[in-house]
Parts: C-alpha cells; structure tokens; sequence
C-alpha cells in the first residue's frame, strides 16, 4: 500500500477521527476508520491502526472495541467531560453577562470540540446568545488575567475607570484619572465581575466592575490592605451588598412573612437565624451594606416584610418610600 503524504498525522488524525466520529451511541468500523484516514491523505494497514488504537490510551484517550456480528466496532469512552457537564459550562457561558457575545459563541465552539459531532449538536441546541444583553469591552479577559497575575506577584495595579454616557459613549470617570488598587479577589455577582481591592488613598476596600475598566497596568508598588483582607470573607462581602452597590454595613433586624423564609434563605443562606414573633412571623437579623438598592429590594417583597431596626435604617426606608411618592404624585388638574 503506498504511504500517503500525511503519514506522520498519523496518530493525531486517528484520535481526531474518533473522538469526532464516535461516542457511547455512535461506533465506526475498520473499514471506516481507513477511508477516514485516507480523507486526510493518510494510509495505514489494519494491524498498525490496531496497534495505534491502543497507543492512543497514552494521550488519555480510551477506545474500545466490540463485536458486531463478525465486525468490530470502535468508539471512544471515558472523556474528560460528560454531556450535562458541558451543558452546565454552555449555560453559564451564555448567561454570564460580563462575556461578550462574541467570546461566548467562541468559547461554546471551543468546548464542542471535548465531544463527538453528534452531541456537539446537542450543545448547540443548548445556545440562544444572539440578542442577550452583553457586555462591549471585548478587552474584559485580558483585565481578568492582568488582575490575576497582579494578585500572585502580590503588585498594585492602575486602570481608568468608564461609564455609558446618553451617547452610548464610554465616558472616563473623574476625567480619565488613573486609578491605583491593590487587587485582592473576583467576585462573580448578578452576572457582572468584580474586582475587590484595597484603595490606600481612601483607606478602605472598594470594588469595580471589571468590563469598565481600561488600559490596566502592573505597577511596581506592592499590594496593600493585607490587614483587612485577612478578616474579609469574600464571598460574605458579596452576600451583603446588594447588586455589589457600596453601603453603611449595619446589622438590619427584619419582621418577616414566614412565606418568604425560602427566599431569605436564598439571600442570606442557611445559617440565617429566624426566631419567632408570632405564628405568622419571623424576626430576622442580617449584616448588609444599606443602600438604595438594598431599600428597594425591601419594597420588592411588598407587604410581608418590614425593616424594625435600626431607627436610623427604618428611617432611610421612611425617607425613600417619601421621595417616591412625591416623584410619582398625580398633579391636580
């Protein structure tokens, strides 16, 4: 049998072919593993394929064959993903905001590829991307990494900040000053990412969101704030602030509906300490950053819940529910 021109791909075009060709549900022949290498201008006899089916177990790849009335049939198990796995990635990739529609639909044809082509199509049933609301900074990844290597070289870094203008412009905060943070974590929440840092000039911790900010740098200068990551629980900062929207922490005592016990409980998780107030209530006490947002997020749950405590709190959420009833007032006519 003449060699073909492609004989040393050889190895790599077989385990293409099998992981591309075959699954649990879908087996291919001998016969049909030569023509697919020929495709490819690659020959081969049928004991070196044997040979070479076995050797491609050193890359992690496992074939296995099975007797088909006087036939073997060949098809690759054990990947390193299953199915509802990839799913699972798919589905996040498409929901998380912060990645641009054009990254998603890259990353989803990447993660394709850790499977056979007929669940391939099974993964692109699984994406709607087009028409989400995404973020626009394509350069958010690049940040993301920047922000990573800042963290394990234990540097500063320096960034201009932005926000949309009426224009759809972006629009540099504080006239394009340079911002210099020491970086200490990510934090992924209500689909946007977060950058949490310590600011020396303000002295205390701050957060940003990563798809606003540009042209990050390294700087020289080493991190700071140490003193006060070590007492912070990230994911604790996250829980308390409400759309990552910066606050007066304080401890709010709540007189709640016991309706909405499953939805406290989805806000503020299991530890959550509910004692009684009547048959029909719970008092709750949970550590937040009172903000506007978290005011509103009060209002949302209507009447089966209500702020008691602090007064200083129940008196924000006074003042909020008057300035939207004077801004939505009815004008005599």
């Amino acid at each position: 049998m003449p060699k073909g021109s492609n004989q040393k791909f050889k190895l790599y075009r077989l385990a293409q072919i099998m992981q591309e060709r075959t699954d649990e549900d879908h087996y291919i022949t001998m016969s049909e593993i030569m023509s697919g290498l020929l495709e490819y201008d690659v020959t081969a006899d049928r004991k070196s394929i044997y040979n070479d089916l076995r050797d491609l177990s050193v890359f992690g790849i496992e074939v296995e064959g099975e007797a088909v009335g006087n036939r073997y049939h060949y098809h690759v198990v054990n990947r390193p993903f299953e199915l509802p796995e990839l799913k699972l990635l798919v589905d996040a990739i498409q929901s998380s905001k912060f990645i641009t529609e054009k990254k998603s639909n890259a990353l989803i044809k990447k993660l394709e590829t850790l499977v056979s082509k007929y669940d391939a199509q099974k993964l692109q049933r699984q994406v709607y991307v087009s028409g989400r609301i995404k973020t626009m900074n394509e350069s958010i990844y690049y940040t993301v990494d920047a922000i990573h290597h800042a963290i394990s070289e234990n540097k500063k870094i320096r960034f201009q900040y932005f926000q949309w203008n009426v224009k759809k412009e972006m629009e540099l905060k504080h006239n394009g000053a340079w911002y210099c943070i020491s970086p200490w974590g990510l934090s992924w929440d209500d689909e946007n990412y977060y950058m949490i840092g310590y600011d020396s000039d303000a002295g205390m911790i701050k957060h940003y969101r990563v798809d606003k900010m540009l042209h990050i740098k390294i700087s020289e200068e080493s991190r700071e704030g140490k003193e006060h990551f070590k007492k912070l629980d990230m994911a604790d900062y996250a829980k308390k602030s409400f759309g990552m929207f910066g606050g007066k922490e304080q401890t709010v005592k709540l007189l709640v509906n016991n309706n909405l016990a499953g939805v406290i409980i989805d806000r503020f998780g299991k530890n959550v300490m509910m004692i009684p107030a009547d048959e029909a209530h719970v008092t709750v006490n949970v550590d937040v950053h009172v903000s506007r947002q978290f005011l509103g997020w009060i209002f949302s749950l209507g009447e089966d819940i209500q702020i008691v405590g602090p007064d200083e709190v129940v008196e924000q959420m006074r003042a909020e529910a008057e300035r939207l009833v004077q801004q939505y007032r009815l004008e005599e006519k």
